[in-house]
């Protein structure tokens, strides 16, 4: 896999300092919504179940956006750091199409893939 040019390079921290603004906003947004089912509330049992259900769901996507969020913190520090674009666990180049599709992205498609088999 062939380094990243500085362009390249450029144009992939500006992305991930887009996604970290967006993601922050969703933080943000989720934070400002949420809010606890009442368990004395006089509604239904099924609507309470939906409310419920309802508020796992959000959590679980707060939890997504925190995790992305601080992978794409660890991708600006690593840029800091002239690391950036470079697989963590190989230490070779990670392609441009795959930080292009996901800027915070610590491994390379090999190594990814690699991990992926064994958490199977």
């Amino acid at each position: 896999m062939e380094e990243l040019t500085e362009e390249q390079i450029e144009e992939l921290k500006a992305d991930l300092l887009i996604l970290e603004k967006e993601l922050n906003e969703i933080l943000t947004q989720a934070n400002d919504a949420e809010k606890t089912v009442d368990l004395d509330l006089p509604i239904g049992r099924l609507t309470r179940m939906d409310a419920i259900q309802q508020q796992k769901m959000e959590e679980a996507g707060r939890n997504q956006s925190k995790l992305r969020l601080g992978q794409v913190n660890t991708a600006l520090r690593m840029y800091q750091e002239d690391e950036y674009g470079y697989c963590r666990k190989c230490e070779e180049p990670i392609g441009y199409a795959r930080l292009k599709a996901k800027p915070e992205a610590p491994f390379c498609l090999d190594c990814q893939n690699s991990l992926e088999k064994r958490m199977k």
